[in-house]
């Protein structure tokens, strides 16, 4: 008798559940926004039709990626960049990268000298070196040609990760204006510019070297010179001493290094957008963890982001939109002793068992846009408000063994203000001839 009250019970949960799915899934076939296809120069016109009230009325985009190598999440990114650009007056480019990428760069989609691999050498972030984001930065330069300076689209970098190059700024201002400075304090900011970073271990050293530079910072802004140079000099240095900050914060007890640079990120981007932006509106590119709205990894983790401080102190005025998929090709990071260490290309045949992309899956679009205000206000089964895993792949890419450690819980409601999900995902190309 016990055995078939169980057997109808289990047949009971079963069918709901089963019936609760196709819910979800009805729902999500009907509401989902169609994204016509991968390709950035194709018009988005059932965005365009049934663009969220939200999205709308937001002045800076947050645009993640489940992973820094994909194909169609660049080529994605791209093309809603281009829509903004064109539907809603945004000309300012964010990205994390260096600082020091912007000079190059923006010489570059302003109409200077050199070439795809020329203008790609300003990245620090080896990810960014594809066929796929030089192809939006020619795209800037052809939409910047013939118009004034204040028109044109600029880019900008907002991660303190490295110093390089910016001690030569310091030196070139402080040499057409004629302060005097020590040169050994020169030279101390020569070194922390030329000095990389240990991972594996804390140095004291970086620590020492941060009242002498906010010393340096000091005399430049009693010298007082002309505000347009200053201020540009007065920028690089801050990025140079939050590198150095950064810097001596590694090997701290987790998360101290993580949190400050996601917060100096926050800064540089408020920054850029009081200075910058003349309507206030700006586009962020980065990875899926620094862009949500609430925390890193794993819902409750308490691991401050920059997206939560943009939510924090934006409001609605920042708008998040994360990255998930289901299948393809993604590369990963192989630490091999015998054959030296690699990276890899892994497929991934189905969607892993638990996850948002499992039900996402069956979604009857390739790509597609899902906005959280309406799933939580009309969506039946509060399907985005319950707890789901999702492949968490960071900058070593893909790590399949083993599995679990890369399996995060998230509550995607709560993680993003728009999510676009991707059937089937491919590697970038890093041929850039």
């Amino acid at each position: 008798m016990f055995k078939k009250i169980r057997i109808i019970l289990l047949s009971f949960f079963t069918l709901a559940l089963h019936s609760q799915k196709k819910e979800t899934i009805d729902w999500l076939n009907q509401h989902s926004i169609t994204i016509e296809d991968a390709n950035p120069n194709t018009q988005m016109d059932q965005f365009k039709l049934h663009e969220p009230h939200k999205f709308t009325h937001a002045k800076i985009y947050g645009f993640g990626e489940a992973t820094h190598d994909t194909k169609e999440f660049f080529d994605i990114k791209a093309k809603f960049f281009k829509y903004l650009v064109e539907n809603h007056g945004l000309k300012v480019f964010i990205m994390e990268e260096s600082y020091q990428a912007e000079l190059g760069i923006n010489e570059w989609i302003s109409g200077g000298k050199g070439d795809v691999k020329t203008i790609a050498n300003n990245f620090n972030t080896g990810f960014w070196y594809t066929k796929e984001i030089v192809n939006l930065l020619e795209w800037m330069r052809i939409y910047n040609s013939g118009k004034p300076l204040d028109e044109q689209i600029r880019f900008y970098g907002m991660d303190p990760k490295g110093g390089e190059r910016i001690n030569l700024d310091i030196r070139k201002y402080i040499q057409n204006h004629k302060i005097e400075i020590d040169e050994a304090l020169l030279k101390l900011t020569d070194s922390c510019a030329n000095k990389r970073i240990d991972y594996t271990k804390k140095e004291v050293w970086w620590q020492k070297q941060i009242p002498k530079l906010k010393e340096l910072k000091q005399r430049i802004i009693e010298a007082k010179k002309e505000e347009v140079h200053s201020r540009l000099v007065l920028r690089s240095l801050d990025y140079l001493i939050s590198y150095v900050e950064y810097a001596s914060l590694v090997g701290e007890k987790y998360p101290a290094s993580t949190q400050f640079r996601d917060l100096k990120m926050f800064e540089n981007v408020k920054y850029i957008v009081a200075h910058e932006s003349k309507n206030g509106k700006a586009f962020i590119w980065a990875h899926n963890e620094h862009i949500s709205n609430t925390e890193m990894y794993y819902s409750g983790s308490n691991l401050l982001n920059l997206g939560r401080h943009l939510k924090d102190y934006f409001k609605n005025d920042y708008y998040s939109v994360g990255f998930d998929f289901g299948t393809g090709k993604i590369m990963g990071y192989v630490v091999d002793e015998k054959k030296g260490n690699h990276w890899k290309i892994h497929t991934i045949d189905e969607p892993f068992s638990g996850t948002y992309a499992q039900t996402l899956m069956t979604i009857d679009k390739d790509i597609c846009f899902l906005d959280m205000e309406n799933a939580i206000k009309n969506e039946p089964t509060n399907f985005f408000e319950k707890k789901a895993k999702q492949i968490l792949i960071g900058g070593g890419g893909y790590q399949p063994k083993p599995l679990h450690k890369i399996m995060t819980s998230k509550i995607y409601s709560e993680t993003y203000d728009g999510l676009i999900f991707v059937k089937t995902i491919s590697i970038p190309d890093y041929k850039l001839d």
